[in-house]
């Protein structure tokens, strides 16, 4: 018997440990539940890896009395994640899309964008106003959102109302957050396109790895999904040709039907009383995620999809492209040039 006993002891040393693949995500709740849901679809796919989840505060969750809008910072809740990936303190980072911006820090790419939840803002009613809209709330109704995007567009759309970051009868927040919160019965409203386009990349998880970290790019490739990928490329490079950000109003919409990519684009004043927008297209068909072997083509938008087909990712590229330029040509510079140096100059 003992010597069983030794065998066994011996067997258990010998065999492999289990390998840990450390995830870092914010503090914060809705950051944790995204995190945890990216985590649960590894372990789905990789039963024989242990994950362990390391959360860390950020600049943008420290900085509670200004709005982001006029910090001018572009890293606000990814620097410190960031920071770690480099150090190999984690193996990748869950994001929030939208807080990725569209030019990487050198070193890092993304390398898997999850399916997306809706991208539509929704409006939440202080308890007096339940069942109200925004077009019915009472004139001098104050809505609370810091977002230069939601305030240039809404107030042009409902000029009776009044937008600030202070007491107020409803606010606008992202129905994805919401409905990731479980606060779906507080959703009072969901913004349609034609009232408020949505931010690029909302709705969607971005997941951040060191850009030569083949095994882990490999590892969270499987999250890919093609159509929130295609749509956010595109979106993406017609921000960065743009060279928006969050302290401009600019905001799209997309859609994926027969073959076609829709891409909606708009850019304001930040009072709103200025506006382009152009809807373009393009005929990409969404492909399935294919086994052919890694392409050694760069990433695109900071985005790397391997194992999904180059063409229509230059495809959804190229479409964001040229809707850039079409506002470009229409005057949308002079707009976000002026939104800029009025936002810094308050």
């Amino acid at each position: 018997m003992s010597g069983n006993g030794n065998a066994a002891a011996t067997a258990e040393e010998n065999s492999p440990k289990m390998r840990v693949i450390r995830v870092g995500t914010r503090k914060s709740q809705l950051a944790r539940i995204q995190t945890d849901s990216v985590v649960a679809t590894l372990k789905a796919s990789y039963p024989g890896l242990q994950f362990e989840i390391i959360a860390m505060s950020t600049t943008g969750d420290k900085i509670l009395d200004t709005a982001l809008s006029k910090i001018g910072e572009k890293s606000l809740f990814t620097k410190e994640l960031e920071h770690a990936l480099e150090k190999n303190e984690v193996d990748l980072v869950v994001h929030s899309l939208k807080d990725l911006p569209t030019v990487l820090p050198p070193g890092f790419t993304i390398g898997a964008i999850c399916k997306r939840e809706n991208p539509h803002d929704a409006v939440v009613f202080h308890p007096k106003f339940v069942g109200k809209t925004l077009e019915t709330l009472p004139e001098k109704s104050v809505v609370g959102t810091s977002s230069l995007r939601r305030a240039a567009q809404l107030q042009r759309k409902f000029p009776h109302l009044e937008f600030r970051s202070i007491e107020f009868s409803a606010i606008i927040l992202a129905t994805a957050g919401l409905q990731r919160m479980g606060w779906h019965n507080r959703v009072g409203q969901i913004l349609h396109p034609e009232e408020c386009m949505y931010a690029v990349g909302q709705g969607a998880l971005g997941v951040e790895v060191r850009a030569k970290d083949q095994d882990i790019l490999d590892l969270v490739g499987v999250l890919h999904d093609p159509e929130t990928l295609l749509r956010c490329i595109a979106e993406r490079a017609f921000l960065r040709h743009l060279e928006g950000g969050c302290s401009v109003p600019v905001a799209v919409h997309t859609a994926m039907k027969d073959g076609q990519l829709y891409l909606t684009g708009g850019v304001w004043s930040l009072d709103g009383s200025d506006s382009i927008q152009e809807t373009m297209q393009a005929t990409i068909h969404v492909p399935a995620q294919h086994e052919d072997g890694p392409e050694d083509d760069p990433q695109l938008v900071g985005i790397t999809a391997r194992n999904i087909p180059r063409g229509p990712q230059l495809a959804a590229q190229n479409l964001g492209i040229s809707l850039a330029n079409l506002l470009l040509s229409k005057g949308a510079k002079n707009i976000l040039d002026v939104a800029r140096q009025l936002n810094d100059a308050h």
